[in-house]
């Protein structure tokens, strides 16, 4: 069994006693955790290279004048760091909600948790107007802001003629990829997929429209992708799509009767249910 590192055990000490203290200075801190200047300035600027501090300059609160005092605070990406022991309990919560309850009680926390954000989104999403395309981009500026790196790609056959005929080629074919390159709750996600598929509900009713479940964070995608189909008019119920026995990927049924989807644009990456 390999043992901890001790410098990075003392720089978890150090990113604690800022998250107490800060903003702090490099003084405070070496008091206070009883580290010499050198030793303190060292694993200062570990944590600030690895984006977990940050440097805020701030003027004595008695006199207000004279050069500012560099403080450190945690960044961001520092309380995140420190925001996994809750992780840790929560995960542990639901498990014994689980036990306790069984399997719907953590379905309902889930559904619970993302009616708030579907409230949320809604205004946005409206606001947006009736086309898809603009609802999807919509909805991951809604993403971004809740810190999950939304962003929307358009990807197949765009509506025209086709080749050998005048018929004018479905729109059915043509799609919307949502992406999120973040997920403040990965680990719950993964120890708990009732999140995934909540969320991909959330999806499916704001839009109006059936959407897919391409590849997710919690199941180990670099991203999570979420097929919406464009020139459909009317919502089935969301999915998360699986396989068939031979593998392949489930298909979605077109509205009306016409030739299918691209299965390129569809579900050539899909990964399953999350």
């Amino acid at each position: 069994m390999v043992s901890p590192d001790p410098d990075e055990r003392t720089r978890d000490r150090v990113l604690s006693a800022v998250l107490e203290r800060g903003p702090v200075s490099a003084a405070e801190l070496g008091d206070r955790l009883g580290f010499t200047p050198a030793a303190m300035r060292r694993h200062l600027d570990a944590l600030s290279s690895d984006g977990l501090i940050e440097v805020k300059r701030v003027r004595s609160s008695a006199t207000g004048a004279g050069r500012p005092a560099r403080r450190y605070v945690l960044s961001q990406r520092g309380q995140t760091k420190l925001g996994n022991d809750y992780l840790d309990i929560a995960t542990a919560a639901l498990a014994q909600l689980g036990e306790a309850a069984g399997p719907q009680a953590i379905e309902d926390f889930a559904r619970t948790r993302f009616s708030g954000m579907e409230e949320r989104y809604r205004p946005i999403v409206e606001a947006a107007g009736p086309d898809l395309e603009a609802r999807a981009h919509a909805l991951a500026g809604a993403l971004t802001a809740d810190g999950f790196v939304g962003s929307t790609k358009t990807v197949g056959l765009p509506q025209g003629r086709g080749p050998r005929t005048n018929a004018a080629i479905r729109p059915v074919m043509l799609s919307v990829q949502l992406c999120q390159g973040h997920c403040p709750i990965q680990g719950l996600a993964s120890a708990f997929p009732a999140f995934c598929e909540q969320e991909t509900g959330v999806f499916a009713r704001l839009l109006d429209v059936d959407v897919r479940r391409l590849s997710t964070l919690a199941a180990g995608g670099h991203v999570c992708t979420t097929h919406i189909p464009l020139g459909r008019t009317t919502a089935a119920p969301a999915a998360v799509a699986g396989t068939d026995a031979a593998g392949a990927d489930a298909q979605p049924a077109a509205p009306d009767a016409g030739p299918p989807s691209n299965p390129a644009t569809i579900s050539i990456h899909q990964q399953g249910r999350p």
